[in-house]
């Protein structure tokens, strides 16, 4: 506890350094296109994306196509969901212009630092770290070797680019130290490369799915930021609440309910329990349709944006291929620096 609160207040410092001098910063963050960004995604990262771009902080986004067959067979559609990815960022009000945005497959650079950074650590040290263990047991399959490197991957997308802040929630702080290991041994064994980059812990609010869990697209709980009105207002009248017409918020008794009343909550700017007290004895129907006008009145913009830019053939392609562009100059450069340091010129 005490560890995490000297991070926390590493990371209020942090903070405060940013905004007097954002271009100092460079940031990395990202996430697997697995599915359509939801307003988990939303509230939870790109929110804040948005406002370090426009603080004026270079950023990188990831979007991390090879980790998506970390726990599964195959790719799946991976590349529509990457450019429903893109097409979300753009709408949300990030600008490939001063946001660097890339697909992981198409950096070569990036993945080549992946063997010598897993010479810096143990097989004992990647079995500990907590992402790997809990999508291990999620996805109920033998350990592949992809998702025992997976934190590795994470360390090589932060340094190719010499991304010196990460913005992370509190379970994600292993990755970060994991970075930070690895450019810290890296220096010590060859030289000098690496700055060891910061956390940044985001205090962006926990949404749960329609179901009370974590929203997740694998639990198929998730509002889709791209889902029409008539979607989101069938995906929430399907939710399950329970027979109690008295609507009151009680997470652990009562997911279904608390679970709709924090999510207008968030789209409405308000809190759960002046939601509740406002139904008071409405029921389930009065509370579904709340959450339904929220949802659909919050994302009304956001929408109008993404099929405007959806109605632009190549789009996403061009601005992937932009990033790319980017990606490729800075993770060539990083590549040629470690190989001759590491005296793997020849």
């Amino acid at each position: 506890m005490q560890a995490f609160l000297s991070t926390q207040q590493r990371s209020t410092q942090l903070a405060d350094a940013i905004a007097s001098a954002p271009h100092n910063y460079r940031v990395l963050t990202g996430e697997r296109p697995t599915g359509a960004l939801h307003l988990g995604h939303f509230f939870g990262s790109i929110i804040e994306r948005v406002k370090l771009q426009q603080a004026g902080v270079e950023t990188f986004i990831v979007i991390a196509d090879y980790q998506v067959i970390t726990d599964r067979d195959a790719m799946g559609q991976v590349r529509d969901h990457v450019h429903s990815a893109v097409l979300d960022y753009l709408a949300a009000g990030l600008d490939p212009q001063s946001t660097t945005i890339f697909a992981h497959s198409m950096v070569p650079a990036l993945n080549q630092l992946m063997l010598p950074f897993l010479s810096l650590v143990s097989e004992a040290e990647l079995h500990r770290n907590p992402t790997v263990k809990s999508e291990l047991e999620a996805s109920g399959r033998a350990l592949s070797g992809l998702l025992l490197t997976y934190p590795v991957h994470q360390a090589a997308d932060i340094l190719f680019c010499r991304g010196n802040v990460v913005p992370v929630g509190k379970d994600n702080l292993p990755h970060v130290e994991m970075t930070r290991l690895i450019a810290r041994r890296f220096n010590e064994r060859y030289g000098q490369v690496f700055e060891e980059p910061q956390a940044l812990i985001t205090q962006s609010p926990q949404i749960p799915g329609l179901d009370g869990r974590k929203m997740s697209k694998s639990y198929s709980n998730a509002i889709a930021l791209g889902m029409s009105a008539d979607q989101t207002a069938k995906l929430i009248r399907g939710a399950q609440t329970d027979s109690d017409r008295r609507i009151s918020f009680a997470p652990e008794n009562r997911p279904g309910v608390s679970a709709l009343l924090t999510t207008a909550a968030l789209c409405l700017g308000s809190d759960e329990q002046t939601l509740a007290e406002q139904l008071g004895d409405a029921g389930s129907g009065a509370l579904k349709k709340l959450a339904t006008d929220a949802v659909n009145d919050f994302l009304a913009g956001h929408r109008a944006r993404r099929a405007q830019l959806a109605a632009q053939p190549g789009l996403a392609s061009e601005v992937l291929a932009r990033g790319a562009l980017t990606a490729n100059e800075q993770a060539e450069a990083t590549l040629e620096q470690v190989r001759a340091t590491m005296g793997t010129v020849y």
